[in-house]
């Protein structure tokens, strides 16, 4: 009897193990983690909105702070390392500045053309020699080239940031919206540019070899790196211009529904993919895919269509985009902040960094918002985080070419440029009441 109820007992134990193999998801911690993301995001947007902020300000706010809870409570996971919510937050950023895009047309770029290109030049300028000097008093131990790289890290511009400020506001259509985010494709074009050059810098430094011809490749390389850059740029605004229309009109041929969408996305993605092939940020090949496409090129599939493209896509920016400002936030290290020396560091490059940025806005032209512009060019966000990663992947004798007290001290600039950015955008917008051009 015993002997029948252990073995009963054993094939009970077998079928659960079984089916709890069976069931066993390796994604299910993953939508875990992403349901506590979309909540906190919620929260931290909620919070932001009742003190009059930016929702987007809030999101950055309680990444930061989803970031520091691992640090008391071990078990708590640690966002900012699940690869798969990167992804998908990732993916809503690129939605995102592809309706960025949209929301344009090639004939408005133009229109603002060269107040943007004057805001990017000066706003890549004036960020990058405040950084510097501020590196060369404050790390009087420093390599030029380390504070050639600091001011480097300020002169970039994250356009996503700004952008939902702008649609937020209900301004991104204005002629200073306009320029802003025309001005921060070119500031990330020019600060591409500036990264490879000191990158070059920092290596030629480090193994002297300036002399016996890697200047002549730096240049080299810069050279290459334009011209790549303008030809995906003629590519894209050039023949786009000619392929998209054409697309589209063999697509609506498909007796399948709903292709409008999917459709929009695949070149939306194929574009940030031959963006990255170049050396572009994907966010400004994405970009470029919204500006190529007018709605005159989709007039055949959205008239079959149930609803129109703006509807399809506005759910998915609001569903995604706040996973990648939360995820921003918690990617910064909060111990790292905690020294002293790194506070002082981090509160005057961040003041340096408004200031390079706001005095971009005086050069837009007259008619246009200076605190507006100045304001918006100022959040350095994801593009600034990516060109200090840079900044430690470069070894020197083994060793990181931006110490962990220097990369502190610029993350925590960039964070605080990040939060306050939006913020200063918002005041200045409302101040303005509706009277933004």
């Amino acid at each position: 009897m015993g002997f029948g109820q252990n073995k009963r007992s054993q094939i009970a134990l077998g079928v659960y193990v079984s089916f709890a193999i069976l069931v066993a998801d390796p994604m299910a911690s993953t939508l875990a983690l992403l349901a506590l993301l979309w909540v906190a995001a919620k929260i931290g947007g909620e919070l932001a909105v009742r003190f009059k902020v930016p929702a987007v300000a809030g999101q950055l706010c309680i990444g930061l702070v989803l970031a520091a809870l691992p640090k008391y409570f071990p078990s708590f996971p640690s966002v900012s390392d699940s690869t798969e919510a990167s992804a998908i937050a990732y993916i809503g950023v690129v939605i995102l500045m592809f309706v960025v895009g949209l929301e344009s047309s090639i004939s408005q770029m133009l229109k603002v053309g060269w107040a943007s290109l004057r805001v990017a030049t000066v706003g890549v300028v004036a960020p990058m020699i405040c950084g510097l000097l501020v590196a060369y008093w404050l790390l009087p131990a420093s390599t030029l080239a380390e504070d050639l790289f600091i001011g480097a890290c300020l002169s970039v511009t994250s356009l996503s940031i700004s952008i939902q400020v702008l649609r937020e506001r209900g301004v991104s259509k204005s002629q200073s919206g306009k320029v802003i985010i025309g001005a921060s494709i070119i500031d990330d074009i020019l600060g591409l540019l500036v990264l490879a050059a000191v990158s070059g810098i920092a290596v030629a430094s480090s193994v002297k070899v300036a002399s016996d011809g890697s200047g002549g490749a730096l240049w080299g390389q810069l050279g290459k790196a334009l011209g790549m850059t303008m030809l995906f740029l003629v590519f894209a605004l050039a023949v786009g211009q000619w392929v998209s229309p054409r697309i589209f009109k063999i697509a609506s041929r498909f007796r399948s529904e709903e292709l409008l969408l999917p459709l929009v996305l695949a070149f939306a993605f194929a574009m940030a993919y031959l963006g990255n092939l170049v050396g572009l940020a994907t966010i400004v090949g994405a970009c470029a895919a919204g500006l190529v496409l007018e709605h005159t090129h989709m007039v055949f599939l959205q008239e079959r269509e149930t609803h129109n493209l703006d509807d399809m896509l506005h759910p998915l920016v609001m569903t995604f985009a706040p996973l990648f400002f939360v995820l921003t936030g918690a990617s910064i290290d909060v111990s790292a902040l905690a020294q002293p020396s790194t506070l002082l560091l981090a509160g005057a490059l961040t003041v340096a960094g408004i200031a390079g940025k706001y005095v971009c806005g005086y050069v837009a032209g007259s008619g246009l918002s200076v605190p507006v512009i100045g304001w918006g060019m100022v959040p350095r966000g994801e593009v600034g985080l990516i060109f200090v990663a840079v900044g430690r992947d470069i070894q020197i004798n083994g060793k990181p070419f931006l110490s962990p007290e220097i990369q502190a001290g610029i993350l925590g600039a960039i964070l605080l440029t990040t939060i306050l950015g939006p913020i200063g955008l918002a005041w200045v917008v409302g101040r303005a009441k509706g009277a933004v051009k």
